[in-house]
């Protein structure tokens, strides 16, 4: 069976990965509140325990701080009485503040192609992302040109042409050292002949703070525009969730620069608690498409705002 004709996996299998590696090899916020605070009332000591937990799980001080005056509001009220009560209306407040973000792509069929430029800085998985990426596409019976735009690194080229063979997906690429404009321009021209639905950009990793690099990159954009003035549909920031708060400076400076469309949070299994998702979601509101949970193809999955909370606060279940 080739990788387009393989069913992509059942959402439930995919969200269940989620809780058992989001907190992998650490103890759970909910585990660890319930262990210290069970049959407890809920007071000042609990609430300053559990703003702790929030900051050292990378949800940062502007959401930790607007979640807290939620809770203590309701703690005020009577509404909050014990750790399971606390619990539930942490999660809830999580998924609200989530909950705008959850947005799947959507590929318009009308686009040929539907071009997605997919940028980040060096190591955040862009190459991997956009080879699990198509095989989700040719899951759904799309046609997929593949774009080598990182000439820079001969490995991602090698990398994103064994994605290419993998998926059964269209392959573009020049010699390394290459224009990144011209080698872009080239894929669309011949994604436009083929009548291919859609075109996947690789680029070159670079920091964020790199002026010259990032105008690379809008240069990049200008070039796709020539061809198709809509283009491209979708501009895919991808971000390593193990960057915590550095990922969120990386996604305001890539969105300024570029007008991000999208996010994808890769490597969810790492280190990380996850919680800089929250932050991301609060300061930019910017969709999030995607979320890795691992190296397999199927640990790559769409954002659930319910299911991401529930998994940020419970962990696995043990």
């Amino acid at each position: 069976m080739s990788a387009s004709e393989q069913p992509l996996d059942e959402p439930r299998g995919f969200l269940a990965r989620l809780r058992a590696r989001l907190n992998r090899g650490g103890e759970s916020i909910a585990r660890e509140l319930r262990s210290l605070f069970r049959g407890r009332k809920i007071d000042a000591t609990v609430l300053e325990d559990l703003e702790s937990r929030l900051l050292t799980a990378d949800v940062g001080v502007e959401a930790t701080n607007e979640i807290l005056a939620d809770l203590n509001r309701r703690v005020a009220r009577h509404e909050l009485d014990d750790v399971e009560a606390l619990l539930g209306a942490l999660k809830s407040r999580l998924a609200d503040i989530l909950k705008p973000c959850e947005q799947p792509l959507r590929i318009a069929r009308g686009s040929k192609p539907f071009v997605v430029l997919v940028i980040g800085v060096n190591g955040s998985g862009k190459t991997t992302s956009i080879g699990k990426l198509a095989r989700e596409l040719r899951g759904q019976h799309l046609s997929v040109l593949l774009a080598a735009g990182d000439t820079f690194r001969a490995a991602a080229v090698e990398q994103l042409h064994v994605w290419a063979e993998r998926t059964g997906a269209a392959f573009s690429a020049q010699q390394t050292g290459a224009d990144p404009g011209a080698v872009v321009f080239d894929a669309l021209q011949s994604a436009q002949a083929r009548k291919i639905d859609v075109v996947l950009v690789d680029t070159a990793g670079r920091l964020h703070s790199q002026t010259h690099l990032m105008d690379e990159l809008k240069k990049v954009k200008r070039v796709i525009q020539r061809l198709d003035a809509e283009a491209p549909q979708e501009v895919l920031l991808v971000l390593d969730a193990n960057q915590g708060q550095n990922a969120l400076a990386q996604a305001q400076q890539f969105h300024a620069a570029l007008g991000v469309t999208g996010v994808v949070l890769t490597k969810l299994d790492g280190s990380a608690r996850g919680g800089i998702v929250v932050a991301i979601a609060r300061a930019l509101q910017l969709p999030i498409r995607f979320i890795g949970v691992g190296e397999k193809p199927e640990d790559f999955g769409a954002f659930d705002a319910q299911a991401f909370a529930s998994a940020l606060i419970d962990g696995a279940v043990t």
